[in-house]
Order: structure tokens, then C-alpha cells, then sequence
């Protein structure tokens, strides 16, 4: 039992490590927009071209590779990982920077399908969701951790240093992986036909609809921190480092109190308050962030009780098809990736048109939805339980 625990948690520091190859780009653009001789817009097209390729190619690797054993497929996906590395530091030119951006993407989101279908198999009945919630700590760290890590080594070095890091430490996850996980069986091929009718199923439809809206709630927000918080709250500049710092704080917390709510409370009413609260926590902070105080507690309850309900939105597709749980796992990363997408420019779209305060009321309005989709799909499988 504790051995595998030492082995979930370290399946969420190789998911912090790959993971911060997408996250880290975003505090060094002016670097590489420097390096390649291109503006800072263009070279953010690197964040649009990794996110693609991860909504994209990640779940087709993962359907393709079905009956790969488990263990394999993480090890295949950090040896990606490396040579996307390596293409990194090696290659030149803007171009070849953009084909390694595909590769490293590929490999990040096809280990964090896997590692999460491990974890939740690793841990004991009962405590899947807790597990998969620890997985989600790596991934939030890199967020949080990875960005400024990242711009201290750049400004420090040299940017290309963060991926020689990067590279030899998913060289060394790959003999972590054989040493430590055990070897597990493959998912049996799903048929392209059955895996089209596994979407149509309108209770994974509906599941996926609560994971767009439910994201697209905090991603449309959290693309405009920053302007929001200087001219839609009485935050200064001096308190923004602090602001997000806690953010991100309550956000790693948040990420494992969801998957241990979900396995002591159950997968709706875990939930149906971490996204009560979601929505709550928005409108607060459109309405009374009117201290530095409030403003950040404000900021914690909603970082909090937005992670808190991804293990449980995870946890709820695998149980609606665990035949296909690397499946599932695949698509909602995917989701969360065209999600984001859209929140760039439906919050773009919001602040031209009305003004930056009206973000936080748009992020309330997408998570409420999400809310009532969950409503409508626990009553549907409720009932459905009932008569059966």
C-alpha cells in the first residue's frame, strides 16, 4: 500500500516535469521571440501549436497504442519527450522549433493519459479519484512552479537550458518507470465504430459538455488575470506576485481535496458543490474584491474549488466507460485544450465589447451551465439506477 503510494507520487513529479515543457513557454517568449528573430505574437503561436497537437494527436496516439502494455506506452512517451528535448536544443531556426513544440506535446499528453490510468489502477478501491488527484498536483505545479522556474533559468543562462533539463530528467524518468510500475495489460482494441457510439452515449456527451463549460469557466478568467485583477479589482502591481502565488497555492490544494472528496462523498455531490462554489467564488470577485484581503481570499476559494473538480469530472467518464478509461482520459484532455482555445477568444471578444470586469461575469455564467449539466446527468443516471 505505501509503495505504490511512493509510486503515484512519483508518476505526479514526472507529470510536473513533462508538463512544464507546455507551461514554461509562456514566461520565456521574449526570449525565444529574440533567438528566432521573430516578434513576441508570432512566437506565442508556439503555446497555440503545442495545444493543438496535444487536444489532437494525443488521443489518437493513445487509441492507436490500445493494446500496449500500460507501462510501455509511458516509457515510449518520455522517450518523445527527450527527442522533442533534443530537437529543442539542437535545431534551428523558428520553424524546426514548431515541429519539436508537436513532438513535445504528443509525449506530455499521451504520459499524463497514462500515468492517471495507472494511478487510479495502483491505488486501492475506493481511493482512485484521490489518486488521479495527486497526478493533477504535478500537473498544476508546473503551472504554478514551472513558469517562474522557468524565467529564472532563462534570464539566468540561457532558455534552452530549461529543456536540457527537461530532456535528462525524462531520461531519467524512463528508468524510474521500468523500475518502479509495474507491467499492466493494454486496453482491448475498441473498434472505430464503438468508440464513435462511446461519444454519442449521452451520458459521456453530457460529461464532456460539464468538462468544456466547467474549464472554459476558469480559463476564460484566468487568460486575463492580470488586466483583471489591476483594473477590475484594488489590487496594485506590486501585489500581483503575491496574489497568484497564493492562487496557485490553493489550486495545488484544491487539486487533492477533489479526489479525496470524491472518494469519501461520491462523484455528483463532490462535484456539484466544488462547482457551486466555483460559480460563487466568480461572482464575489466581480461584486465585493474591493481589499487587497478579500481580494486574494477570494482568489484562493476560487483556485481551490475550480481543481477540486477535476479528479472528480476525470473519475466520472472512467466509471461511465472503464473499458475504454485511457479513452476517456485522452478526449478530456483534449476538451480542456479546446477550451482553453476558446477562452482566449471569447474573453477577448467580452472585454472589447463590454469591459474587463464582465470576464468574471462570463466565467460564472459557463461554470453555472456546466452545473446545471451536471444536474440534469446525475438525475438521468440516478434514475436510470433507480429502475434498473
Amino acid at each position: 500500500m505505501m509503495r505504490n503510494t511512493v509510486k503515484i507520487y512519483m508518476l505526479a513529479l514526472i507529470s510536473f516535469v513533462v508538463s512544464t515543457s507546455e507551461y514554461v513557454i509562456a514566461g520565456i517568449l521574449d526570449n525565444i521571440a529574440q533567438w528566432a528573430d521573430v516578434s513576441v505574437s508570432a512566437a506565442g503561436q508556439l503555446i497555440t501549436v503545442f495545444a493543438i497537437a496535444n487536444a489532437i494527436g494525443s488521443p489518437l496516439f493513445v487509441m492507436a497504442a490500445a493494446k500496449m502494455d500500460r507501462r510501455k506506452l509511458m516509457m515510449v512517451s518520455l522517450w518523445i519527450v527527450v527527442l522533442g528535448s533534443i530537437m529543442t536544443i539542437t535545431l534551428p531556426g523558428f520553424g524546426f522549433l514548431i515541429v519539436s513544440r508537436i513532438i513535445l506535446a504528443i509525449g506530455a499528453g499521451v504520459f499524463v493519459i497514462a500515468a492517471k490510468t495507472i494511478a487510479a489502477n495502483l491505488a486501492p478501491p475506493g481511493k482512485q479519484a484521490g489518486a488521479i488527484g495527486t497526478v493533477l498536483i504535478g500537473f498544476s505545479a508546473a503551472l504554478i512552479v514551472g513558469v517562474p522556474i522557468g524565467r529564472v533559468i532563462a534570464a539566468t543562462f540561457d532558455w534552452k537550458v530549461i529543456f536540457i533539463g527537461i530532456g535528462m530528467l525524462s531520461l531519467f524518468a524512463v528508468f524510474g518507470v521500468y523500475r518502479m510500475i509495474p507491467p499492466s495489460e493494454g486496453e482491448v482494441p475498441i473498434p472505430l465504430r464503438k468508440q464513435i457510439a462511446l461519444i454519442k452515449n449521452p451520458m459521456i456527451l453530457t460529461g464532456f459538455g460539464i468538462t468544456f463549460f466547467w474549464q472554459l469557466g476558469y480559463a476564460v478568467l484566468y487568460a486575463y488575470i492580470v488586466p483583471f485583477l489591476l483594473n477590475g479589482t484594488t489590487l496594485e502591481a506590486h501585489h500581483i506576485s503575491l496574489a497568484l502565488f497564493a492562487f496557485g497555492i490553493a489550486t495545488l490544494i484544491g487539486s487533492k481535496f477533489g479526489g479525496f472528496l470524491t472518494d469519501r462523498m461520491g462523484i455528483p455531490r463532490s462535484l456539484l458543490g466544488g462547482m457551486t462554489v466555483h460559480v460563487v467564488a466568480l461572482v464575489l470577485l466581480a461584486t465585493v474584491a474591493k481589499s487587497v484581503v478579500v481580494t486574494i481570499l477570494l482568489l484562493m476559494l476560487w483556485g481551490f474549488s475550480a481543481w477540486s473538480s477535476g479528479p472528480g469530472l476525470q473519475f466520472n467518464l472512467v466509471e461511465l466507460a472503464p473499458e475504454a478509461s485511457g479513452i476517456m482520459l485522452s478526449l478530456y484532455g483534449s476538451v480542456l485544450q479546446l477550451s482553453i482555445a476558446a477562452a482566449g477568444g471569447i474573453g477577448g471578444l467580452v472585454t472589447h465589447s463590454y469591459s474587463i470586469h464582465a470576464v468574471s461575469w462570463t466565467a460564472a455564467l459557463s461554470v453555472a451551465i456546466a452545473v446545471m449539466l451536471a444536474v440534469v446527468s446525475f438525475g438521468r443516471q440516478h434514475k436510470k439506477e433507480t429502475y434498473s
